[in-house]
């Protein structure tokens, strides 16, 4: 990574901003019907292919069954398998009617083996019902900007004509995963043991995701999937030297290379760069703002080599009130730092003010300072 020295002032207001900036759209072959990659700092989008199709999916269905078992705050919990659960078609871990097993135990077997009884049990455990899990599935979908997914089941088989999803979500999907720490560590698990209850031994869980067993050095996980309906389903991540990469295949043929080849693409063509780092703004020249001013992360984004000329930083600011007598009567969040890359914006972070008091705002409260007036600062990107 590499810090920009001069900028002239885009953070995810929303964690999952995709970027519009221009990218290799077709420029590079791959077998799917619909591929999408993009860099997770930012939500650049580097390559796509009819990323935005609705496709039935499969089994990378279950990386919201994941994430979602993970938030509940269940993971120690145990789960009761049921008589649904162990007569649920496809793959799986086979599981005893009856058994009690670790919410997280589950997970493993339902990501690293893809396990469809496993993912009813967790549908169960966590939501009450399949049916109630499915509502959940959808209720997140909506939450993270997934606008064109709807979910009918907790594992993806053609067992509902409603159950589809399109490149570009899963890759929101998969971004918003990757922010969490334990679904990181069990998406990039090669080998996972889980108590067997019948038996002497473990049962032992190889990951079917050969990106990251063999064929792949910088893969961090992802999930396989396959239906005679949805085909080959693929979701992938890597991270090489800082910069950190989702890839989404559906209904490809060559699905390891497919990813293989985005990967490589991208490694070689950008750097992730670092625009602005944390902390205080400098050369604010409004008196009631000089040296109070900050922003709370580092601002990375990835560019190729003929973009590093094209991109700026502009800063604006509330316009100060007459009312403000003393640093606590101004608000924490007082403006914004956009990034902007050949005249597009694309990231955006709030600044805040340190008035003593100042904690992150919650995202009603940045959004509405989003909508009143700002006023340029000047601010000339020097450090």
């Amino acid at each position: 990574m590499r810090q920009w020295k001069q900028i002239a002032v885009t953070a995810l207001v929303c964690l999952l901003l995709i970027s519009g900036l221009p990218h290799k759209a077709d420029a590079m072959g791959v077998s799917a019907r619909s591929a999408v990659l993009l860099e997770q700092e930012s939500g650049r989008i580097l390559f796509e292919k009819d990323a935005h199709t609705k496709r039935r999916i499969a089994s990378i269905t279950k990386i919201m069954t994941a994430i979602l078992a993970i938030e509940s705050g269940k993971m120690d919990e145990k789960a009761t398998v049921s008589n649904r659960a162990i007569h649920t078609e496809g793959s799986a871990v086979y599981l005893q009617e009856g058994e009690k097993i670790k919410l997280e135990d589950l997970v493993y077997g339902l990501m690293l083996r893809s396990g469809n009884d496993a993912a009813v049990a967790i549908a169960e455990h966590v939501g009450g019902s399949v049916e109630g899990f499915v509502h959940m599935m959808n209720q997140k979908a909506a939450e993270i900007g997934m606008m064109n997914t709807e979910f009918a089941n907790p594992h993806g088989l053609d067992d509902h004509e409603n159950h589809y999803s399109t490149a570009y979500d899963m890759a929101i999907l998969t971004r918003y995963a990757m922010q969490n720490p334990m679904y990181q560590k069990i998406s990039g698990t090669k080998v996972h043991r889980a108590p067997n209850p019948n038996e002497q031994w473990d049962r032992v869980w190889r990951n079917k995701n050969k990106l990251l067993t063999s064929l792949y050095e910088y893969s961090t996980g992802g999930k396989t999937g396959y239906t005679k309906r949805a085909k080959r389903t693929l979701v992938s991540t890597a991270s090489k030297e800082g910069m950190n990469l989702v890839a989404v295949t559906i209904d490809a043929s060559d699905d390891w290379n497919d990813h293989i080849a985005m990967f490589n693409m991208a490694y070689r063509d950008y750097e992730l760069f670092k625009v602005k780092e944390s902390g205080t703004l400098k050369d604010i020249q409004e008196k009631i703002y000089k040296n109070r001013l900050f922003i709370k992360r580092d601002v990375y984004y990835p560019l190729n080599d003929e973009e590093e000329d094209e991109i700026r930083i502009d800063i604006t600011l509330i316009k100060p009130d007459k009312k403000w007598d003393k640093p606590e009567d101004v608000p924490n969040v007082v403006g914004k730092m956009s990034v902007i890359v050949e005249d597009e914006r694309v990231d955006e972070v709030p600044i805040y003010y340190d008035n003593g008091l100042t904690n992150k705002p919650n995202a009603p409260l940045w959004e509405k300072f989003r909508k009143l007036f700002f006023i340029g600062a000047g601010y000339s990107g020097h450090d």
